[in-house]
């Protein structure tokens, strides 16, 4: 396994994971705001790792297995938080989808792998778009306070449905690419 800076900044938003929900629990005015500071740089690093490794052709198996990991890691983590926060059935409710589109899709791509079919099932723009809506909301929710007159906290809650609706566009994509001309499985 070669390293290079764009895994390094996978393993980088992997490790902000536990001090975002250290300062997520803090008691002081400022922990919600730094650990949506620190989920929006873990969201950088995301489209960074990627970009910095095609410039510089050092895509890697292991970092092409470890990117959505650390996306998904991330994204539960966080939908796990607010959740537990809120207590509310409007935000558990598109966290349940999302966390369950994301072991769904995770579970299709392994299996299309088996079959040598990886391929029919490569992360495509719309699911580019909902990384990058899920991302948005989750921040905004993870902010908590008004921001400059504006209801963050509501807006995130909009954002959240528009990333649960772009969620399940997205895994409806996925399932048709997968079952469509899908070999039969032997038996």
């Amino acid at each position: 396994m070669r390293q290079n800076l764009p895994t390094w900044l996978t393993l980088l938003r992997i490790a902000l994971l536990p001090v975002i929900v250290v300062v997520f629990y803090l008691d002081a005015h400022w922990a919600r705001p730094l650990s949506c500071f620190l989920f929006i740089l873990a969201g950088i690093t995301d489209w960074l790792d990627g970009y910095l490794a095609r410039l510089w052709k050092v895509e890697s198996r292991f970092g092409a297995f470890l990117d959505p990991v650390a996306d998904k890691l991330m994204v539960a983590c966080v939908l796990i938080l607010i959740v537990e926060f809120d207590h509310s059935p409007w935000l558990t409710i598109p966290a349940i989808v999302i966390i369950g589109r994301e072991i769904t899709i995770s579970a299709l791509r392994e299996w299309m792998a088996e079959m040598g079919q990886r391929g029919k099932v490569a992360v495509g723009w719309i699911g580019k778009v909902k990384t990058t809506a899920q991302i948005t909301a989750l921040s905004m929710l993870l902010y908590l306070h008004d921001l400059f007159g504006l209801p963050i906290y509501k807006m995130g809650m909009f954002a959240l449905y528009v990333a649960t609706v772009l969620t399940i566009w997205s895994m409806v994509g996925y399932m048709k690419a997968a079952f469509t001309d899908a070999p039969e499985e032997k038996s």
